[in-house]
């Protein structure tokens, strides 16, 4: 694996009806997204994400927690915590949880901004949301390395 500094870097939006995917490379410190994969009560295509994981090549994959304001883990977590354990064991790559507190809420945000549709159920935002768990990773490193 390239050192720290240096990794392509994959990013999931865990969700029950649809699951947000980015990428982006370290050095660059930002994620473009990629994809809103549907899903059926969390399950997601696995061959699907097989091939974006084999197009894109991440060198580490990162799983959104999304975690109670008060710190404390909800069914969600276990649900997240699980798709991470999955893609670990499928694909063997190495999987990582990012707290991912309200990244859907910043990216409504973002939509609504920049005078997108409303309709989150229909659009969906979790491709955007998995960006900003990517860039939250790449800011966490950040500031670890100053």
């Amino acid at each position: 694996m390239p050192e720290a500094g240096n990794r392509r870097v994959m990013a999931f939006d865990f969700g029950t009806r649809r699951i947000g995917v980015a990428s982006g490379q370290e050095m660059l410190g930002t994620g473009k997204p990629l994809a809103m994969l549907p899903a059926r009560d969390g399950i997601p295509d696995w061959d699907r994400i097989g091939s974006l994981l084999a197009e894109w090549k991440p060198d580490l994959v990162l799983v959104g927690l999304p975690l109670n304001m008060d710190d404390t883990e909800n069914d969600m977590c276990a649900r997240a915590r699980k798709f991470g354990k999955r893609l670990h064991g499928r694909f063997h790559i190495e999987v990582e949880m990012v707290d991912e507190r309200l990244t859907s809420y910043e990216a409504k945000g973002d939509v609504m901004a920049a005078g997108g549709s409303r309709d989150f159920g229909r659009d969906g935002i979790d491709d955007r949301a998995a960006v900003l768990i990517l860039e939250t990773w790449f800011n966490e490193q950040e500031t670890r390395s100053a």
